[in-house]
């Protein structure tokens, strides 16, 4: 249970994905992100 472990929010950080530990931004957040930068 630790890095190694993709189950955990610190397994997800260290692996880079996420999932239902570590949900991802809201898409409403992420779109708002992309608009501003463009």
């Amino acid at each position: 249970m630790g890095r190694g472990d993709i189950k955990t929010k610190k397994g997800k950080i260290s692996n880079g994905s996420f999932g239902k530990a570590r949900p991802a931004k809201p898409k409403k957040a992420a779109a708002a992100k992309a608009k501003a930068n463009a």
